[in-house]
């Protein structure tokens, strides 16, 4: 298979100099995490909100609203475009290892597509359970958690979202979207005077994404992945009968699987 068969050609994209905030409403808009930055009709690089979160909580940022930030100061430059007529199992050697997770396809110099692990979703097939791949040693928070504690651990592990669970219970999910957007709004509502200590009081409950979509461990690989398309989701909890959280399962896990089917 050939990534020009399952790249999306319609894609959001921003010039370099377009405001933060108005690619964070792009983003909102659109319920995506990533957008290519253009420099006339150049991919100079790539917007993720895991830069955005990074950024708009960084020291030397502090006191600067996204309204007077540009893509270009924010945007990814080490990414590594990949073509139309590349075999996919290409890029599925290098599916759960640290690097941008949205790939750009560039023929003749223009970008004509990109692909992300959500469009190689709908190749994951089969009647294998998901209990059979989740991960069992799952980092989570609790909704009174800190968010800068919470945002440290999926730095430190470098991993996308955490589930937020209460006494066992999922009750929330939270990934550096949710962050990225509830600090460019205390930068909005707060003087630079106030914003660190704003920042530290910042609790999880008040920012994750509720509600969290849950998934049984007995259903298949192939009802995971299209729950996750339907939802636009990156991962299910996997839950017990007592629905308390046993597992989680990704896009990544399940994206793995195809490495010997496609």
């Amino acid at each position: 298979m050939k990534i020009k068969e399952i790249m999306t050609k319609e894609f959001i994209c921003v010039n370099k100099n377009e405001d933060l905030k108005h690619v964070m409403d792009l983003m909102k808009k659109h319920n995506i995490s990533k957008i290519p930055v253009m420099d006339g009709e150049k991919l100079v690089g790539i917007v993720t909100d895991n830069k955005i979160a990074d950024k708009l909580g960084s020291l030397r940022s502090r006191g600067i609203p996204p309204s007077r930030m540009h893509a270009s100061s924010v945007m990814d430059k080490k990414f590594e475009a990949i073509y139309p007529e590349m075999d996919v199992k290409e890029i599925l050697a290098t599916v759960g290892k640290p690097g941008l997770t949205m790939l750009p396809v560039v023929e003749n110099g223009l970008l004509v597509g990109v692909v992300t692990k959500a469009d190689l979703l709908p190749f994951v097939k089969g009647n294998e359970k998901v209990k059979e791949i989740m991960s069992t040693d799952v980092y989570s928070v609790k909704p009174d958690d800190r968010v800068i504690h919470a945002r440290r651990i999926l730095f430190n592990n470098d991993i996308a979202r955490l589930p937020v669970v209460d006494d066992g219970k999922v009750v929330g999910i939270l990934s550096d979207e949710e962050i990225a957007f509830a600090l460019s709004e205390l930068k909005k509502v707060h003087s630079l005077g106030h914003q660190n200590h704003r920042i530290r009081k910042i609790i999880v409950r008040d920012v994750m994404k509720t509600p969290a979509i849950i998934v049984n461990e007995d259903i298949t690989v192939e009802e995971a992945a299209a729950i996750m398309m339907k939802n636009e989701i990156g991962c299910v909890p996997i839950v017990g009968d007592d629905e308390k959280i046993k597992g989680i399962v990704t896009r990544t896990d399940l994206v793995r699987l195809l490495t010997d089917k496609l």
